[in-house]
């Protein structure tokens, strides 16, 4: 169970860099960024993530939203995995979680 509250957690943590990356890249590139290298493998590494919130979400989101939807909830899935890798930890020893 650890491995895989592990792997959750370093799934969301690599997704939500990913995002954050993207979205400053974007601000320093400005309109410009479609065409920015760094941006374009940001974007990349962020897209399953987006075309998955596009799924859920209702039609209402826009667009351009959907990169913030997916940040947030990307956050609170990482909240919830530290959460359940702590109590997990705590229950069977800190020194078999290293």
């Amino acid at each position: 169970m650890l491995t895989f509250v592990v792997t959750v957690k370093l799934l969301a943590e690599i997704a939500l860099l990913a995002l954050l990356g993207q979205w400053v890249v974007g601000l320093l590139a400005g309109s410009a960024r479609g065409s920015n290298p760094v941006y374009r493998v940001l974007q990349l590494v962020g897209r399953p993530w987006v075309r998955a919130a596009r799924w859920i979400t209702p039609p209402l989101v826009l667009e351009r939203h959907l990169p913030l939807v997916v940040f947030l909830v990307l956050l609170l899935m990482w909240g919830a995995a530290a959460i359940a890798k702590v109590s997990i930890c705590l229950q069977i020893g800190v020194a078999l979680c290293k």
